[in-house]
């Protein structure tokens, strides 16, 4: 392993154990068994180290992505988009800890910001892509044509991400199912219904209450 995927792993752990705002270029120097100036040597500023981490330590959308896009016009639309929800929970679940603590802290989230428009990335990314690959299918007629495409892409990814941060804060304490069956009901309800899953109908977890 390199200088700079030790920085990158190290980075990964230390966020983990002490969350962005308090992961210091030193003490992710530290972990990573180098000095603070190796680590600037590699990286700029610690948003450009936070970046990294976000799109290289953690399993990027773009595999699924590509997965997703490789199936257009063939194949179960249905068992595809559940693939990708999947990964897309995975995903949104690996990058808590990063994507809260930019969110905390006004200067980490700046400093991403303008990383990202450098990049030209973003969290709306995966939405717009997701959107154009179902508005081709509506097109093919392998989506419902009742159903706005963009609409319907950022619904499922925001529930992608609600899974998440439902799962890490409750895991555990409730049956919330799997993520695979999470995902089928998902994508059952932003096609109408359709699916190949015909699951018996599942009790309600415990620990939920019948009403709000």
């Amino acid at each position: 392993m390199g200088t700079r995927e030790r920085i990158i792993g190290a980075a990964d752990e230390v966020i983990r154990e002490l969350g962005a705002a308090r992961a210091t270029t030193k003490e992710i120097a530290k972990a990573a068994g180098c000095s603070e100036a190796l680590l600037y040597k590699h990286f700029g500023r610690k948003e450009e180290l936070f970046l990294a981490v976000l799109l290289e330590q953690m399993p990027a959308l773009a595999p699924a992505v590509a997965r997703l896009r490789a199936t257009l016009g063939e194949g179960d639309p249905a068992a595809s988009l559940q693939e990708f929800a999947v990964a897309a929970i995975r995903y949104f679940g690996r990058s808590l800890p990063l994507i809260a603590g930019l969110l905390a802290e006004a200067s980490l989230r700046a400093g991403f910001r303008e990383m990202l428009a450098g990049t030209g990335g973003g969290p709306h990314i995966p939405i717009a892509v997701l959107g154009r690959h179902l508005a081709e299918e509506q097109r093919l007629g392998r989506f419902p044509a009742g159903t706005k495409p963009d609409a319907a892409a950022a619904l499922l990814l925001g529930a992608c991400f609600h899974r998440a941060v439902v799962v890490s804060l409750v895991g555990g304490l409730t049956d919330l199912g799997t993520d695979e069956d999470a995902a089928a009901d998902l994508v059952a309800a932003i096609l109408g219904g359709a699916g190949p899953r015909d699951p018996a109908p599942r009790s309600r977890p415990k620990g939920v209450p019948d009403t709000p």
